[in-house]
């Protein structure tokens, strides 16, 4: 699909101490943690999934109409490769729940896409947490009040991690939105089990 090459021979692993972490309080009971460079051999990471991931385009209905989801995605993932597990474990104990359904979006360039939204954990539960880590090129990742209102804007980086929790879920959107100019990214989350 992508010649994903590999610029570093680093060893993947991850930050179990969350060192890097900044906690950025959004009100209503939603938060976001920021953690740069919580992966570390993200390239080969990337080189994996890239290749071996269950990448399917879907379809959803948009005001009365089936349409392309701009991007190519696992949805749920039953078997994912290692580090997949390993990662799910780490990021599950540092929050002190189960984050073991792993799923991965694929934005093959700038014109893949994904419009606000709020996941739909946010419709079952009150407070819940979604971890991101990010693969490849760096995207915008917008945060704004549901219903809209002034956003907050990320721009993660290979093997950042993201993470959403309290009500953000429900009470704001985010998006990851068009860009004139951008190389492939994966999005790689992590949900509470039997929630997706």
């Amino acid at each position: 699909m992508f010649q994903a090459s590999l610029l570093a021979c680093e060893p993947v692993g991850f930050d179990h101490t969350f060192a890097t972490v900044t906690r950025h309080h959004l009100g209503a009971g939603a938060w976001i943690d920021d953690v740069p460079g919580w992966l570390s051999g993200a390239d080969e990471v990337f080189a994996q999934l890239v290749d071996r991931a269950p990448w399917r385009a879907h379809e959803r209905i948009m005001w009365d109409r089936r349409v392309d989801e701009p991007r190519l995605s696992t949805r749920g993932w039953v078997d994912p490769p290692d580090p997949l597990p390993a990662m799910a474990t780490a990021l599950g104990a540092h929050y002190g729940l189960d984050l073991s359904a792993v799923s991965a979006n694929l934005y093959r360039d700038g014109a893949d896409s994904v419009a606000w939204h709020g996941d739909v954990a946010g419709r079952y539960r009150a407070t819940t947490v979604v971890a991101i880590v990010s693969l490849g090129a760096p995207r915008r990742f917008l945060v704004r009040p549901t219903g809209g209102g002034p956003s907050m804007r990320f721009t993660p980086a290979h093997g950042d991690l993201l993470v959403m929790g309290g009500t953000c879920q429900h009470t704001f959107e985010h998006a990851v939105p068009k860009s004139a100019s951008a190389g492939p990214r994966i999005a790689l989350m992590f949900r509470e089990s039997g929630v997706f």
